[in-house]
């Protein structure tokens, strides 16, 4: 903990200095969900854990608290002031490098005995290994994996004694409930290791088949343990919008991968980050050179090192790592296990206490690596003077120990150089790895909690007026969950879970989107706003905050009640009109007029060829009432466009990256649109990709909806007062996600219709009230499933009491 501070203090990072790497474009997307935590344990928002009324105008909470917020120490956030929640998120690393540190430390007691501070100086190489620093800190959840490996493979070390399966069980429960992916991959690790274990051990092949038993039992009870959390997280990721397709680039060279071996330095493409320092390494290295270890052993430990290593770099052992799916980013998300199992590799070389041999071996092989290394990416001028500054240390300070291991005063010298040693290389490892990281365009800093963020939030709590109408924080961005961070209820969300159907949605109103749908935004038209009941928005703007808030002339009512009928979803200006119940737009029939030719596809599109340079672009005109506003869809368009005055560039990428709605300007008093596309590889527009908004109809359109009278809402619930004798479709503007279930007049709950997936109520032939209620999928199968494991657990534990007791008083007679 101290060498990871001590890092960051020199480079300047957060919080000991300008540079926020816990706000990076990545990382940044989880400062906000502990502002929500923050909220939900102050009672300072208007969801629960199971619902969020704030992001993606009302989207499933829970199985987002489970896979974002469930390392214990994310709950320290509640102990400090909100607009310092990022400080609590830096915690969560550093505490849970601690904890993690101090784990293995005690499990290496386990695998053999030997000295505490030698344990934990191999300790501290593991809690601040290269997974840790590039691919466990960006993401404060999967840091409980740094925790679970020590921590289950101390279970399954009690399972190899055939003792305490109890509190083997419930660590098991604890690493998954903790973060389950990462908890995944720490239980096959430590059953890995078990299994290595069990085969060393000079017993029966009947005990071995017992202990492999007991363990597999207690892993089985403490996953079902954590079954809610399982099945939620299965159900939501079922619905939720489909991940980009992620195909395996192919295995690294030798050469390069033995490299990641190294620290001090930090490969320029996805390898696997695996090293553990100088002490750790100089270690493994001596494991084949130590006599004093079993052969058995050692060639059984070099093969769980070498079967764990390539089996992060064939693709279908990946997918069993990553639980059958190829995760987006790195697929070498599991490196902490390997770093794991290097570290108690080095241990059971450092509790024989190695001699000359063993560790001139270990120094050769150690700068034979770095030689191989030479010219890869991540071997820099850090490395070579870590590397062999460490080694001459390490193995002088070894052989010393070893050489007069019986002299009080030697070993406390040799105690206080390694542990200095370990502290400076660590500090230095650390360093460069967030210096070469921080070099990353994908890692640039952004501010998160700034001032113009923390002016955003009073604005939008003083102007909040849910749930008659919403106060959207976009689409002005300071983070990829503003809602989340500054209040109100907004259409953005960045999530793994976001439901397909809200990402739908959106984008058939017009909404962008990034990551395939998985980062949802806000709608930046006024039709689309005022669809979602948006009073009060924040636009971008030259201000010194960064954003101006903006009143909105009218808006929905959150619930309405609509005629029954079939919707026309021609086009996104047709959908819009559908829910608006009105028509408002003129949509011109556009005439290629100029620069290259573009094609028709029917109702599919237009396809744009390349604009040559210096040429004349791609150029439409079409005809719309004078006076109104036009507005252009092209989600998909890469490229510029030039209209009634502006001129803007368009960065759409079908389907990763979706453009929203784009205003270009008033129509002139001849009616024409003339429209400019540029495009350097060509692209593609909808068939109707303009739309006129005539002036002054929007607000009458607003105005004749019948709204309801009255509007409630809860944690997870809503409810409506109607018109006496309404009938039709009740419309509520809230995404018709996977759980809701909806009651008229007291009536039986089902499941609501959706409305180009927004929740309609079906009326009947009159209703007076009718009320919906968000119930988590998953949830309840996943909680009788937990308390039928706790059943297990607790009578597990109460026969071993009674069989103690029973042998005490035996013992007694």
């Amino acid at each position: 903990m101290g060498a990871y501070c001590l890092a960051l203090a020199v480079h300047g990072t957060y919080p000991f200095g300008g540079r926020s790497r816990a706000v990076n474009d990545l990382g940044n997307q989880f400062v906000p969900y502990h502002a929500h935590l923050w909220d939900l344990m102050h009672g300072n928002t208007t969801g629960d854990l199971l619902f969020n009324w704030n992001s993606g105008y009302g989207a499933p909470f829970l199985a987002d608290f489970m896979a974002y917020l469930m390392n214990p120490f994310s709950w320290l956030v509640g102990l400090f002031p909100r607009d310092a929640v990022n400080f609590p998120v830096f915690l969560v690393t550093l505490l849970s490098i601690g904890l993690g540190a101090a784990v293995m430390a005690v499990f290496l007691g386990r695998l053999h005995r030997g000295p505490g501070w030698q344990r934990g100086l191999l300790g501290a190489g593991y809690g601040l290994c290269a997974w840790v620093l590039n691919d466990g800190s960006p993401d404060p959840m999967w840091m409980w994996g740094l925790v679970s490996l020590p921590l289950v493979a101390l279970a399954c070390d009690w399972c190899l004694h055939e003792r305490r399966w109890v509190l083997g069980t419930l660590a098991v429960a604890v690493a998954w409930g903790g973060n389950f992916y990462t908890g995944a991959m720490a239980t096959i690790g430590a059953g890995l290791v078990l299994v290595l274990r069990v085969l060393l051990a000079r017993v029966s092949w009947w005990k071995r088949a017992r202990v492999l038993g007991r363990a597999a039992g207690m892993v089985v009870v403490g996953v079902l343990v954590t079954a809610p959390v399982i099945l939620v997280s299965l159900k939501a990721s079922r619905a939720s919008q489909p991940a980009p397709v992620a195909r395996y680039a192919g295995a690294p060279g030798l050469t390069d991968y033995l490299a990641q071996l190294l620290p001090g330095g930090r490969s320029d493409h996805s390898m696997p980050n695996i090293f553990i320092g100088v002490l750790g390494l100089l270690l493994v290295a001596s494991l084949p050179f130590n006599r004093r270890v079993r052969v058995r052993e050692r060639v059984g430990w070099y093969a769980l090192l070498v079967a764990v290593g390539l089996s992060f770099v064939w693709t279908p052992t990946i997918l069993l790592w990553h639980g059958l799916a190829m995760p987006n980013g790195s697929p070498y998300r599991a490196a902490f296990v390997l770093s794991g199992l290097l570290t108690m590799a080095a241990w059971v070389s450092l509790a024989r206490r190695p001699d000359a041999v063993a560790l001139l071996g270990g120094g050769g092989v150690t700068l034979l690596v770095l030689l191989l290394g030479h010219g890869q990416s991540s071997v820099r001028s850090s490395t070579y003077l870590l590397v062999l500054v460490g080694t001459a240390l390490v193995v002088g300070a070894l052989w010393a120990l070893r050489r007069w291991y019986a002299d009080r005063v030697v070993r406390r010298a040799v105690a206080l150089v390694l542990s200095a040693g370990v502290l400076a290389g660590s500090t230095y490892a650390a360093y460069w790895a967030t210096v070469l990281r921080d070099r990353l365009d994908f890692f640039k800093p952004r501010e998160t909690i700034s001032a113009g963020s923390k002016e955003a939030y009073r604005v939008i709590r003083g102007a909040d007026d849910w749930p008659q109408l919403r106060t959207d924080p976009g689409p002005h961005e300071f983070a990829s969950n503003d809602p989340l961070l500054l209040g109100g209820e907004g259409g953005a969300y960045y999530s793994s879970y976001l439901p397909a159907v809200t990402a739908q949605l959106l984008h058939d109103l017009g909404a962008g989107w990034y990551i395939q749908g998985r980062h949802t935004l806000s709608p930046a038209d006024p039709v689309g706003r005022a669809l979602f009941g948006v009073r009060t928005y924040l636009d971008s703007s030259s201000a010194p905050a960064g954003f101006t808030a903006k009143q909105a002339p009218a808006a929905a009512p959150l619930v309405s009640v609509r005629p029954t009928g079939r919707p026309d979803t021609s086009s996104v200006w047709a959908r819009q009109e559908s829910l608006l119940g009105s028509r408002v737009y003129d949509v011109p029939t556009l005439t290629p007029v100029a620069g290259p030719q573009p094609t028709l596809h029917g109702t599919s599109g237009w396809s744009l060829p390349p604009t040559p340079r210096g040429g004349t672009w791609t150029t439409f005109t079409g005809s719309c009432t004078p006076g109104s506003t036009a507005y252009l869809y092209g989600p998909w368009f890469a490229g510029n466009v030039l209209a009634l005055g502006a001129k803007y560039a368009s960065y759409g990428r079908q389907p990763m990256t979706a453009m929203p709605i784009r205003e270009l300007g008033v129509v002139p008093a001849d009616g024409q649109v003339r429209v400019a596309l540029q495009t350097d590889q060509g692209s593609q527009v909808p068939a109707q990709p303009v739309g006129c908004l005539r002036a002054g109809e929007l607000g009458p359109a607003l105005a004749k909806l019948r709204a309801a009278t009255a509007v409630q809402s809860s944690g997870h619930g809503l409810s409506a007062e109607l018109p006496a004798g309404s009938s039709g479709t009740a419309l509520v503007a809230v995404p018709a996600t996977q759980g809701w279930e909806c009651s008229v007049d007291g009536g039986p709950r089902v499941a609501p219709q959706q409305v180009l997936g927004m929740i309609g109520v079906p009326l009947g032939s009159g209703a007076g009230r009718f009320s919906c209620t968000f119930k988590t999928p998953g949830l309840t199968p996943g909680l009788l499933v937990s308390g039928a494991a706790l059943v297990v657990v607790g009578g597990v534990a109460l026969v071993t009491r009674l069989r103690r007791f029973r042998g005490l008083r035996e013992a007694a007679r």
